[in-house]
């Protein structure tokens, strides 16, 4: 899978995509990662990449020019038209559906915002889809993104050991995950439960399950009613 993020911050967004799973991943060749600066395609001397909004009102919107020169520039790097994903508190809200269908596009292009945002005539011309990480309001668009990222690119195959990491995992079939427990057996006068010590993988698989349902109807209930039980 090749993932190509449009930031003003590509310094910020490497920090993060260099570390952990996700920079080993990269190393492997599991999954290709490209950070670009929109301002190196500001078309003025000053690398300009803001202006006023017309109508009035605080802050700049993102010019429409440079943030296009970076898309085409990813298009001909690619040779073909990447998805543009524009992370925005407007769109979609990211959950495990939106992330499975994303993660099979061979080719993914992430715009993140800045200031007041951006002039919605570019957005027009080369955003297929508006996403957000939920209804509250951040600085950037380079955190949602990162979010989008390390959520589709742990279900790319080789990023994780194994599928089973991520398909117990909580809201992948609309259940949240079982509790989990390590050594020591016994920790502040609280013992793991038996069936986990048992051997017997029939009840092991059971008690998950039955575990699963019982808490998402504790913490999540609005989920229940989609998930495969």
């Amino acid at each position: 899978m090749q993932i190509d993020i449009m930031t003003l911050f590509p310094e910020m967004c490497e920090a993060f995509l260099s570390e952990s799973i996700i920079g080993r991943a990269r190393k492997k060749g599991c999954i290709n990662i490209a950070c670009h600066q929109i301002r190196d395609f500001a078309y003025d001397k000053h690398k300009r990449v803001d202006d006023t909004p017309y109508g009035g009102g605080m802050g700049m919107v993102m010019l429409a020019e440079p943030i296009f020169k970076c898309f085409e520039h990813i298009c001909n790097l690619r040779g073909k038209r990447p998805t543009l994903i524009y992370m925005s508190p407007k769109g979609e809200v990211l959950n495990q559906a939106v992330a499975k269908e994303i993660k099979d596009l061979p080719n993914l292009a992430i715009l993140c915002g800045h200031y007041e945002g951006v002039d919605e005539r570019v957005l027009e011309e080369i955003a297929d889809r508006h996403i957000s990480i939920g209804d509250y309001v951040l600085t950037g668009g380079e955190l949602p993104a990162l979010v989008l990222v390390d959520t589709v690119a742990r279900m790319v195959p080789g990023v994780l050991s194994d599928d089973i990491c991520f398909e117990e995992e909580s809201h992948y079939n609309n259940l949240l995950e079982h509790p989990q427990y390590t050594k020591p057996y016994e920790w502040h006068e609280k013992k793991v439960p038996e069936v986990l010590i048992s051997g017997h993988h029939a009840n092991i698989e059971k008690w998950k399950q039955e575990q699963s349902i019982s808490e998402t109807e504790k913490y999540r209930p609005d989920i229940l009613k989609n998930s495969n039980i």
